[in-house]
Formats: C-alpha cells, structure tokens, sequence
C-alpha cells in the first residue's frame, strides 16, 4: 500500500511538472528517477506527451534518468538537462582500496546528499564515473575528500569514453527456450517459483520498462534487469544442444 501511495505521488508530480511547462513555457525537470519511478512515467505517459517530454541520465548506459518536460517544437529554444559528470580518483593510486560502488555511493549519501540527487555510478580501475544534479555538483567536488580509508579528488570531467563500452561477461546458457522466467532462473541459479515471484513483485525491467510477463520471449538486444540481481543483454540462440535444448548467449555487466 506504501509503495502505491508513493506512485501515485509521483505521478501527480509528474502531472504538475507538465503542466507548469507547458502553461508558463519554460523547461521543467525531475530528479534522478530509479526504473520503478521510470515505470510511473510511461504508464501516465499518454497524459503528459501534449507537453512534449524526454529522458536522460547523462550516458546511454544510465539506468538512473531525468525527465524533462518542453521541447523545441513548442518552446522555441533548447535547453540542456542539469546533469554533471564527476570523475572520483584517488590521491594516490597505489595505495588506494579496490572500491565498489556500494563504496562509492555510500561515501556521497554519508555527506547528507539526497539519492534524487544522484543517478548512475560507474567504477573502473579503483576510479569512478558520477552523474549527478548541477546544483549539487560544486559540493561533492569541495567534499567528497574520502571513500571508506582511501584519500580521492573530484573533478568536473567530460563523460569517460570508456563508458561507451562498458565491461560485459558472455555467458552461454541451455534452456528450452528463450522465455525470459527460465532466462533468469538459469542465468541466476534460482527455483523457477523464485524467478516468478520477482515478476510478481516488480523487479523485472526489459528495457527500461516494468513487466509481469513471465512468459516474455526475449528478442536479440533486449535489456534485462533483475532487481537485486543484476543486469543483462540477451544476443540470441546460437543453435541446439544434443539434447534439443537451444542454446543462447547473454552478456552480463560487471
């Protein structure tokens, strides 16, 4: 019941985002929305589109996105989302901690800074990439001194080429087939009855968007993400086993 109240109140945000867009004719953004808050959205997104809407997160990859409301067409000018790129690193690398980004995130959320605020982090090579909000982002720099015992600097920074290609691990799994229940149960080693019950929850995301279809069969370049879990990309059957299963290919993030 709570987490419907919680919906509902982010979509009458979004209703009054819309709104004041388009009846004073200025750009109007959200916060950083997590898939869940995403799925509000595209279910009320037929309500909204009258005042013409978009969706970033600052990189491609960015499963955390902001909304904006206005365009060109009915504005007549461009403006930018309020989205900063923030490389963390440490003072001195050789000495520094393999960090997580549970490291990472918990370091920022420690400095009172709210997860809205916040969109996606990527780490790679004990350094991590940041999305987060304009208005937040001089404060991180001058605060943002340490992640758990290792000393880092944050830095306004162009976004890391290195996050249009992002670390995927192929994986080949037998199946009988692509239906994405036996996908996850598989590809996660969980009961069948485990992987029905994150549909019948809310944690399966295909392409950005909720599903409660288990029986979905997954298409070449879908996005999958089990909530609590991880993230994959299904890339398609590659043929049969001896045993008439097919086999198929994903690739996971790490």
């Amino acid at each position: 019941m709570e987490a419907d109240k919680d919906i509902q109140q982010i979509k009458k945000r979004l209703l009054e985002l819309a709104e004041r867009s388009y009846s004073h004719s200025v750009y109007t953004f959200t916060s950083f929305l997590g898939l869940s808050e995403q799925q509000a959205y595209h279910e009320i997104s037929g309500q909204l589109s009258y005042a013409g809407c978009g969706m970033d997160g600052g990189s491609p990859l960015c499963e955390r996105k902001m909304i904006r409301f206005g365009n060109e067409e009915n504005l007549g000018y461009t403006a930018p989302y309020p989205i900063v790129c923030l490389r963390i690193e440490p003072l001195n690398l050789k000495f520094a901690e393999n960090l997580t980004h549970r490291d990472f995130l918990g370091a920022i959320m420690n400095l009172g800074i709210e997860r809205d605020t916040v969109g996606d982090i990527f780490v790679q090579d004990k350094e991590a990439c940041l999305f987060c909000q304009e208005s937040i982002a001089p404060y991180l720099t001058e605060h943002l001194v340490k992640v758990r015992r290792t000393r880092v600097k944050c830095l306004v920074s162009e976004i890391p080429v290195q996050l249009t290609t992002p670390s995927l691990e192929s994986v080949s799994l037998s199946v009988a087939s692509p239906r994405i229940d036996g996908v996850i149960s598989k590809l996660y080693n969980i009961a069948r009855s485990q992987s029905q019950e994150l549909f019948r929850t809310g944690k399966i995301f295909i392409n950005g968007r909720m599903t409660e279809n288990g029986s979905y069969i997954l298409k070449a370049d879908d996005s999958v993400t089990v909530r609590g879990y991880g993230r994959f990309i299904y890339t398609g059957a590659q043929g049969e086993t001896r045993k008439g299963k097919q086999r198929i290919t994903v690739e996971i993030y790490r």
